[in-house]
């Protein structure tokens, strides 16, 4: 108790006061950017579909549609929510806040530029790897409570997708992980950059892996081919089928962070994060400039695979995860790993090749 009192009585409150403030409107700040962000990338994702279909998407509300999302947005939340007779209240609401803060929590550790992160703790990939699990809970509270067996099964299946392709991306994190030697973010980031510019970035040596994490992240997202926990045909619309109006518009704001979160990830482990592709000095004056830029680039690949490629059968996404990713994304850790500790020279090797 007596520690207790010394900690209160000698703390300087007005920085913690100082800290915590600047703490939070950073987080807020972030969460107003994300919001923004997402809606015009909702709009982006839709007009891609379009376009690979020969039509236009849509081109009403607002120039060019550009404000067809925030329409949507405002649509749902004066919309009636409607809950279930047989469903637990409690628990049916809660479910969709539960996905809704966990997609923003992960964003805390993510730099987006040179100094430009909430938390740049040393072990941000721990973190995402906490939170990412967390993730799930809210798809198998919100099917479980709407008493229905379509959301149920929905939701067993997201969380039996979700676990089986984190063990391959867990493992895909660790090998570049290794090269690097750190497990901050930005540490990452900085490691791809030494005067080579887009050699420099990890696709290069670690291109197969760069493949794998890829497409585990459209699996780990739910996103086709891969969106068997909402396939239509079969599930009626899976976990949410029975969600309406605000609490719909949390789980689906959830899930497209979280994609948008995968897409960053992409960029900072692969793509050399905010560092310019060719290595000039006026290039890299605006670094949120080439972050935003990678990002969105990926974002525009998960929606090509969302326009043209087929929903696989649960099966084959199941044995594409367990019996050829998870095999691979080990045999290539433990390569990397042999050559790091066993080759001569292997280790001085690589980072004095990252200098430049």
């Amino acid at each position: 108790m007596s520690g207790i009192i010394d900690f209160l009585t000698t703390r300087d409150w007005s920085i913690w006061w100082v800290g915590a403030l600047s703490t939070t409107l950073q987080t807020l700040a972030l969460m107003i950017v994300l919001l923004l962000a997402l809606a015009f990338l909702l709009l982006f994702d839709r007009k891609v579909w379009a376009a690979v279909q020969m039509r236009k998407g849509p081109n009403v509300v607002g120039a060019f549609g550009l404000l067809q999302s925030f329409a949507d947005f405002f649509k749902f939340v004066l919309k009636e929510i409607v809950i279930p007779a047989g469903a637990d209240k409690t628990v049916f609401l809660l479910a969709p806040f539960i996905s809704f803060i966990l997609a923003f929590v992960g964003w805390a550790v993510v730099p987006v530029g040179p100094g430009l992160v909430v938390s740049d703790i040393n072990v941000g990939i721990l973190y995402l790897f906490a939170v990412s699990s967390l993730g799930v809970y809210g798809i198998i509270m919100g099917g479980w409570a709407s008493n229905s067996k379509y959301p149920f099964l929905g939701s067993l299946r997201s969380a039996a997708q979700m676990v089986s392709y984190e063990v391959s991306l867990g493992f895909i994190i660790i090998s570049v992980l290794l090269l690097v030697g750190s497990m901050n973010l930005t540490d990452i980031v900085n490691s791809q950059d030494r005067g080579l510019g887009i050699f420099n970035w990890h696709f290069i040596p670690l291109f197969p892996l760069f493949v794998m994490f890829f497409v585990s992240a459209l699996a780990e997202t739910n996103r086709p081919p891969f969106d068997l926990p909402e396939a239509e045909s079969e599930l009626v619309a899976g976990y949410q089928v029975e969600y309406s109006s605000t609490p719909y518009l949390l789980f689906m704001i959830g899930e497209y962070l979280n994609i948008v979160l995968m897409c960053a990830m992409t960029t900072i482990l692969f793509l050399g994060g905010w560092h310019s592709p060719i290595d000039l000095p006026i290039l890299n004056a605006v670094p949120v400039f080439w972050f935003g830029l990678k990002t969105v680039f990926m974002f525009f690949m998960f929606a090509m695979v969302k326009a043209i490629v087929p929903r696989y059968r649960y099966d084959q996404l199941m044995r594409i995860g367990w019996k050829l990713f998870l095999p691979f994304s080990i045999a290539y850790l433990l390569l990397v790993a042999g050559a790091l500790l066993y080759i001569p020279g292997a280790a001085d090797l690589f980072h004095s090749w990252r200098a430049g």
